[in-house]
């Protein structure tokens, strides 16, 4: 498909791995609890099913992409509660049940990458020198990457 896009998610694997994923019924999540705006504008204007994924472990001290995954449908309100529980530290005044202001996709595993990827080699790759989808200010858990980055970050997982 010639209009498919592709996509960083970052977790913190404390919280969510890839692994979690692959045991999934389906090997298939929602991606949920997002409580940035951009990056919700992401999933509620830009992100489309078919669209490719690199999955990527943050927060750690070897910051990597570790899988693939696809989206699966349209997004749709989030069903974390949490947005309208004001004790959560996800509240959102701005959020009501019957005028959600967040939305997820689902998500379906691809496959481990054979190895995964550190920040640090992709730092280093002089193809990936616009790589403004992990400096600065872009430090979002969704950030659209170009098929270039995507592909080359996968290549790069099939080299020792």
């Amino acid at each position: 498909m010639s209009d498919r896009r592709y996509w960083l998610f970052k977790c913190n694997p404390a919280k969510d791995t890839y692994d979690g994923l692959l045991a999934k019924p389906n090997q298939t999540a929602p991606w949920e609890g997002v409580r940035n705006y951009q990056a919700r504008n992401f999933i509620r204007d830009d992100i489309h099913p078919g669209d490719g994924i690199l999955f990527y472990h943050s927060s750690i001290p070897n910051p990597q992409v570790v899988g693939t995954a696809t989206v699966t449908n349209r997004p749709y309100p989030d069903p974390d509660k949490t947005a309208h529980d004001p004790p959560s530290a996800r509240y959102d005044p701005k959020s009501a049940p019957l005028d959600p202001k967040w939305f997820v996709v689902d998500i379906k595993a691809g496959g481990k990458l054979p190895r995964s990827v550190t920040l640090a080699e992709i730092k280093d790759n002089s193809k990936l020198a616009a790589r403004k989808f992990l400096n600065p200010p872009n430090q979002l858990s969704i950030q659209p990457i170009t098929r270039e980055e995507y592909d080359e970050i996968v290549r790069m997982s099939r080299t020792p």
